[in-house]
């Protein structure tokens, strides 16, 4: 896996060797950022479930201020960090060992928070969970946007909270919903 834009694009991102972590297809990262490159500059990142931490390096990559990265399991943070390391960006990253559910009941280091990545296994439930605790979570930034990475079936409500969903795609059995602090959107649905 490959960053796709910005200062380290082409650079190499290894993911862990777990049949727990998934890593974002190349596509879907793609339409993702095309979404979300106007607000990165100067951003700070959350990257929730981790993994190989791919999302919090791309925004790095396109010029976000820093990036906090949550995983729970040990040997799966070594893997973020030892990306973090070879990428350079030792400096504006955070990595914090915990289950992202639980360190959303507090706060997180690093905040508050401009954009939040939500990308656990599919189909385990931490997606609602994550959302429901980022609804009234106090750790965001006033215009916040939160994105989720999902399973196609798997329910992603319209609102959670102060948040709201305001744009959904989808890319083959991969749904992702963006969401906003309370700006009242409808939400959209497309298909890529």
């Amino acid at each position: 896996m490959r960053i796709i834009a910005g200062r380290l694009r082409g650079r190499r991102v290894d993911a862990p060797d777990s049949c727990a972590v998934r890593p974002t297809y190349d596509r879907v990262r793609e339409s993702v950022f095309g979404i979300l490159d106007p607000i990165l500059a100067g951003a700070r990142v959350l990257d929730l479930f981790a993994g190989s931490g791919a999302l919090g390096l791309e925004s790095l990559s396109r010029d976000a201020e820093a990036a906090t990265f949550v995983e729970v399991e040990p040997r799966v943070l070594r893997v973020v960090e030892a990306n973090v390391e070879r990428l350079g960006v030792r400096d504006r990253s955070r990595l914090v060992r915990g289950d992202a559910t639980r360190l959303l009941e507090g706060a997180v280091p690093g905040g508050p928070f401009d954009v939040v990545f939500v990308d656990p296994p599919y189909a385990s439930g931490l997606a609602g969970k994550a959302l429901e605790l980022l609804g009234r979570w106090d750790g965001l930034a006033p215009s916040a946007t939160v994105v989720v990475e999902h399973g196609r079936g798997e329910d992603v409500l319209d609102s959670y909270g102060r948040l709201d969903v305001v744009r959904r795609k989808r890319y083959g059995d991969t749904e992702v919903a963006f969401l906003r602090l309370g700006d009242g959107e409808s939400p959209t649905r497309e298909e890529a």
